[in-house]
């Protein structure tokens, strides 16, 4: 679950991690009260979106730029206007856009130097790591890529926590004076005890920043949480904007379905995460592109595929439909027993190729060529996902 900017400096200043003074806005009744919270002077007006790239971007009314510099309050509140409630396009939107919903005015800081900073999970040693660089304000993976040797890890075993000597390690890594290390320091220690105690699956600081009097700020703030701790913050669900989220991926949810959308239109509707990876990934390789990640779960019920269906169903770009479900706990023939109810309820003009393999898997095929459907059946992984392709 992501949140916005404005909702993740707030969650900082909980914590005690330094942000500029800011205030947002829903509504343009609502520019003129959050202008007057915040002093006179130089104010960045930025657009909130669950996506990066705001400030190259593109609004579809010709406004360029989702963030913008204003040397005034006054110039603040006319590119406000500009801004809300019109869809700003980035190279991580699509070309669908975001429909902008709310601005955050924040205080322009004087800025001395930009750093990148990163607290986030490891896969590979399952240990919260912190990543940080003196090559702040570009991406991130361009750094990687190019200069790698300007980025720092620092890996903090959970069971013990973050040790003093690897909050100086990064303070050394970043070059900072002594009364900004200080400053860092502490900056650093909170923005991690954030991370772990909102079970936080990232919180990226791009910039942070010093400034002339040796302050250290967070800049942006980019925040992500684990959906499956969320039970344990209601707080923090309360936070959620369902308004940047897919509907069908909103649906879903309520179905306990893992589902989400992609930019192909070949459907996919699996159980078992790892199965269905390799489904999309048996679809590229002849040649098409997959609509969806769609895990139903091993213990599906009829209902669950009904619902699959109808999620699937409800994306205009999907041309084709490849069910492929491998029966472990899994019975295949309730998985071909709710698509029969599925295909009777909502009715299908779209291809549909289903194989099944393993538990029960002659009753489930024998449910299936039993109901009269157009249901074209897949022998193997492979012969169904060509079966789909060439049908698409």
């Amino acid at each position: 679950m992501n949140i916005h900017e404005y909702q993740a400096k707030t969650l900082f200043e909980q914590y005690g991690v330094p942000v500029p003074q800011g205030a947002a806005a829903k509504s343009a009744d609502e520019f003129a009260p959050a202008l007057d919270s915040l002093p006179e002077g130089p104010t960045m007006v930025k657009s909130q979106i669950h996506a990066g790239g705001r400030g190259k971007g593109t609004f579809t009314n010709g406004y360029k730029g989702g963030v913008k510099f204003c040397p005034s309050k006054a110039e603040a509140l006319a590119v406000a206007g500009e801004m809300l409630d019109n869809t700003l396009v980035t190279i991580q939107t699509g070309p669908a856009g975001r429909k902008v919903q709310t601005v955050y005015f924040t205080v322009a800081s004087d800025i001395k130097k930009e750093y990148y900073l990163a607290v986030l999970l490891d896969r590979s040693t399952s240990w919260p790591v912190i990543v940080a660089s003196t090559e702040g304000g570009v991406e991130i993976e361009k750094v990687a890529e190019e200069t790698p040797e300007k980025i720092t890890k620092v890996f903090v075993d959970p069971a013990y926590g973050l040790a003093d000597y690897q909050v100086r390690e990064l303070i050394f890594a970043l070059e900072l004076n002594k009364v900004e290390a200080k400053n860092a320091a502490k900056l650093i220690r909170n923005l991690y005890n954030c991370f772990w105690e909102t079970d936080a699956a990232m919180i990226e600081v791009n910039p942070l920043i010093t400034t002339p009097d040796d302050n250290v700020l967070a800049l942006d703030a980019k925040v992500s949480f684990d959906s499956n701790a969320l039970f344990r913050h209601p707080e923090i669900v309360a936070l959620r904007d369902l308004n940047e989220e897919d509907p069908k991926e909103i649906e879903a949810s309520k179905y306990d379905l893992a589902y989400i959308a992609l930019d192909g239109n070949i459907a996919c509707l699996v159980n078992g995460a790892g199965l269905a990876m390799s489904t999309m990934d048996i679809i590229k390789h002849y040649g098409g592109n997959p609509a969806n990640f769609l895990d139903v779960g091993g213990g599906a019920t009829k209902e669950k595929v009904i619902a699959a269906f109808k999620i699937i169903l409800g994306d205009a770009n999907v041309k084709g439909i490849f069910v492929n479900i491998f029966g472990g706990i899994m019975d295949c023939n309730v998985i071909a027993e709710g698509i029969v109810d599925a295909v009777k309820e909502v009715g299908l003009e779209l291809p549909l190729v289903v194989r099944l393999e393993g538990n029960n898997v002659a009753a489930g095929k024998k449910t299936l060529a039993d109901s009269g459907l157009p249901i074209v059946s897949g022998e193997s992984m492979a012969d169904a996902a060509q079966k789909i392709v060439k049908l698409v």
